[in-house]
């Protein structure tokens, strides 16, 4: 390398953000272990406190965490020590070293005020106070929030599971099968059983998926978990879930937040919704103007190398998470100019096109939703049937048929998913064969289509079933013909009308259904195609809805149903695609 080339990378090394942030660690650092803080009711948290050597006050980053609070050699305590923060973090109740009883959901509210409370007594503390982590840690973050006090000055959520009811445990009706009875029994373990169940293969976790009834999932530990029962036996939102979330009260969330998600993740749906909340309904005029998304192609969890699931998003789909978010607390805790302040309301990935926008609105205002109408010669089962999708409407076209067997569920093969299932875009050839999976697809398209926001589709339905499911896919068809995953949702018949107040139905009653695909952003590009893929199940995401109309999770048997889907002139089924022009 010449001598001027060695300056020039010399410059852009030393002048590079990432640089100068670490040039700020000016600080040595003490560490205090397993310092206890009281709860009100006389239980002590356990926390490893992170401080700078040096006399004052200063800024206090707070993590709570059931997942190990990190020591000098794990977790973000000396980095952020050494710039001038205490950074906290702290096991929660009944997890590590914490005193009390663990239950997801149940403590964090209070618990999470309480050690805030704390925090402002310390001789270290400078009265600010910001709030960081991932994933149920995003959870801890979020259900403090409200009315949390003007000590709170920032949030970075990143794939933070928010609502336990409607983002986590249930979706649309249907149980989160995978997720919920996957991760809340591996928490529930203790760390040598935790080992022990990490080992198991995807076919032991679809084994122990098909448990019934579901209200014992537990038997397949073999242990009792009362929570996970409590989940089952709470199927409809009410006191329960209200006393383990905040929706209806993103008035009182007053703190600026910067949260991190991704379009295959678990929470994909739930962080723009949240995000949107506060940005609307909040009292505070800065926390409605600092309400910031970044969306990447990821699962939940960043992605290091561009690669998730089967397709690589390249280099540019990588970020810094630690250089954001230290620019978002230098901001925000210590009111430092870091260009956080100006940051845009939504940073996303378009996939396909595979780059980075930014965006003020969600969904875009320029969106023009676009109808794809389904049509048939009335065999569309498998992608080697006659199923088209297109924007003419139908006519009169014969109806499609598939049986939807309990036993034989279609398998979940990618998306947004965590424990017990492939996540991620995923090739979708092998599912494209059953006979009980419908598959429409475009004509090949010649100019690039964009479609960036939620998803829906609207679906004309009779089954012979009381009660059933109805499941939709968006793919994106490549030209070698592999078709990827891009979203996807569930619709159980008996919540069609209300989510807390299930009704059956009439078998061979048409019925007109909103399945929720969440969101995405892509662009189709020149050669490729858009389908949809309609069935009943997608296991184990989703629980298997045994088509009985039987008390949920009291069920053990089940009967297969026959389910039709119109679309005709008076009936015309079709996804709702949000196209940017």
């Amino acid at each position: 390398m010449s001598k001027s080339a060695r300056i020039i990378l010399l410059l852009s090394i030393l002048l590079s953000p990432w640089a100068i942030l670490a040039a700020q660690e000016a600080f040595e650092v003490e560490v205090r272990t397993e310092v206890k803080i009281p709860m009100r009711d006389g239980v002590e948290l356990s926390a490893n406190i992170f401080l700078p050597k040096a006399k004052g006050k200063f800024p206090v980053v707070l993590i709570r965490s059931p997942y190990g609070k990190g020591d000098e050699k794990n977790g973000d305590g000396l980095f952020y020590a050494g710039r001038g923060y205490v950074l906290v973090s702290q096991d929660c109740r009944g997890k590590g070293s914490s005193q009390g009883v663990w239950e997801p959901f149940a403590n964090e509210r209070n618990d999470g005020a309480d050690t805030q409370k704390w925090l402002l007594e310390q001789p270290w503390c400078n009265g600010s106070i910001g709030t960081a982590g991932g994933s149920y840690v995003g959870f801890t973050q979020w259900i403090s929030a409200p009315n949390a006090g003007d000590h709170l000055k920032a949030m970075f959520p990143v794939v933070p599971l928010v609502d336990t009811y409607g983002d986590g445990v249930y979706i649309d009706g249907a149980l989160n099968l995978a997720l919920m009875m996957g991760w809340g029994s591996m928490v529930a373990l203790r760390p040598g059983e935790q080992v022990a169940m990490y080992t198991w293969r995807e076919q032991d976790w679809t084994r122990a998926f098909r448990t019934l009834p579901l209200k014992e999932w537990d038997r397949a530990l073999g242990r009792k978990v009362q929570y996970l029962r409590d989940w089952v036996a709470h199927p409809h939102f009410d006191e329960y879930w209200a006393a383990r979330g905040v929706r209806n009260q993103w008035r009182d969330i007053t703190v600026p937040i910067c949260a991190v998600g991704g379009w295959y993740d678990i929470f994909s749906r739930s962080v723009f919704e949240h995000i949107n909340a506060v940005r609307a309904k909040s009292r505070s005029h800065v926390a409605r103007k600092h309400q910031h998304l970044v969306m990447g192609p990821w699962g939940h969890g960043i992605s290091q190398d561009g690669k998730v699931g089967d397709l690589d998003f390249g280099k540019e789909s990588v970020i810094n998470l630690r250089e954001m978010q230290t620019k978002w607390f230098d901001c925000w805790l210590k009111g430092d100019k870091t260009g956080a302040e100006a940051w845009p309301a939504f940073r996303i990935f378009v996939m396909g096109r595979n780059q980075w926008r930014d965006e003020q609105q969600w969904p875009l205002e320029r969106t023009k939703y676009t109808p794809y109408y389904f049509h048939s010669k009335g065999s569309a089962n498998t992608a080697g049937g006659n199923g088209k999708l297109a924007t003419a409407k139908p006519e009169q076209e014969p109806s499609d048929k598939f049986v939807y067997d309990p036993n034989d569920p279609v398998p979940t093969a990618g998306g947004c998913n965590l424990v017990g299932c492939p996540a991620g875009p995923r090739d979708q050839s092998e599912v494209e064969k059953r006979n009980d999976v419908l598959v429409f697809t475009s004509e090949t398209l010649k100019t690039e289509l964009e479609v960036t926001g939620p998803v829906k589709v609207i679906l004309y339905a009779a089954s012979t079933a009381k009660d059933t499911d109805f499941t939709a896919k968006l793919l994106d068809v490549y030209p070698d013909g592999r078709p990827f995953n891009l979203c996807d949702g569930i619709a159980r018949a008996s919540c069609r009308d209300s989510k807390s107040d299930p009704s059956l139905i009439q078998s061979g009653k048409v019925y007109r259904y909103e399945i929720d695909l969440w969101v995405t952003s892509n662009a189709f590009l020149p050669g490729h195609k858009i389908r949809v893929e309609i069935s009943s199940s997608n296991f184990p995401r989703f629980d298997r809805n045994l088509n009985t109309g039987e008390p949920f999770g009291t069920g053990t048997e089940f009967i297969k149903a026959t389910q039709i889907i119109y679309h005709d002139e008076e009936r015309p089924s079709h996804v709702l695609l949000p196209v940017i022009p």
